[in-house]
């Protein structure tokens, strides 16, 4: 099964409840809460995670063990993980106002922002409208645009019977076909081992998390054009929803973002494909301490 080894666990206060994250690798911070980082370790930066929708920070756990030398802060986002339930739905602004809740009370500041599908949602608009939290962007299976309406329509008729019985039958069917390929969910027993778990310990509560991240995904080509700090935007061969070309068109309009296509995924391909992904990672990063 797949776990997450992580140095420490709080749960920090936002508008949205209590948000669990754990630090991960290398470096610790400082004994208190906002004490910044301990003596020694101020050359290593500092990552904040926050995952795809249906599973929660232990989907990060295998690209992760690919990039050493870095300390990671996790978030589990609202309804997922150990993090508190929402109470009703909300949307990505909502989300980004949080995630700012989350840096500030850890006493970071500009932040290597990393997010997948929600995640990336989220940190596009943070990196916009809090530019001073964010020192660079990696947006993962990231559409700026709202869902197409024949998936919104899917999602509307599984709701209510998401609500009532949870993630089984059709309902966990139709999450497992929409986040993993084909391949994946034939042959990687521990993908689908973990995203059953993640569905299961989130239970009907995760009714108002997908409300608020695919129903309440309003177009972000607004924030991202609004983007000045380095932004990876990353792409699959496998989600139509999101190809390269969509991407490179919101790139385009981009001042300083760059694309790349990771092959044999669909939406999280931190767990269908962690070596190439973190090869991707590990470059970007490189280049911002060349450039810095």
């Amino acid at each position: 099964m797949i776990a997450l080894s992580a140095v420490e666990t709080m749960r920090i206060p936002t508008e949205l409840g209590e948000l669990a994250v754990h630090v991960v690798g290398d470096g610790r911070r400082g004994d208190q809460l906002g004490g910044g980082r301990p003596a020694g370790t101020a050359s290593r930066p500092d990552t904040v995670g926050w995952h795809s929708m249906f599973v929660d920070s232990r989907s990060w756990s295998r690209l992760i063990a690919l990039l050493p030398d870095r300390r990671f802060y996790l978030i589990d986002a609202p309804s997922c993980g150990a993090s508190e339930r929402l109470s009703g739905a909300v949307d990505i602004s909502a989300c980004t106002r949080a995630a700012a809740e989350v840096v500030g009370a850890l006493g970071l500041s500009e932040v290597d922002w990393i997010g997948n599908a929600w995640g990336g949602h989220v940190g596009i608009e943070l990196a916009a409208t809090r530019p001073d939290l964010v020192r660079s962007l990696i947006a993962i299976s990231a559409p700026t645009f709202p869902i197409p309406m024949s998936l919104r329509a899917q999602v509307h008729l599984l709701l209510p019977i998401y609500r009532v019985f949870g993630a089984r039958g059709p309902v966990r069917s139709t999450i497992m076909q929409t986040l993993l390929t084909d391949e994946t969910r034939r042959s990687d027993a521990e993908v689908v081992e973990l995203l059953d778990a993640c569905l299961a310990e989130s239970g009907v509560d995760a009714v108002d998390a997908i409300a608020t991240c695919i129903l309440n995904r309003t177009d972000l080509l607004w924030a991202a054009r609004r983007v000045t700090c380095p932004t990876l935007f990353v792409t699959t061969d496998d989600r139509g929803e999101w190809t390269s070309e969509q991407a490179r068109g919101v790139v385009d309009q981009m001042a300083n973002a760059s694309l790349t296509e990771i092959v044999g995924a669909r939406v999280i391909p931190a767990l269908e494909q962690p070596a190439p992904l973190a090869e991707a990672v590990t470059t970007f990063w490189e280049r911002l301490v060349v450039s810095g």
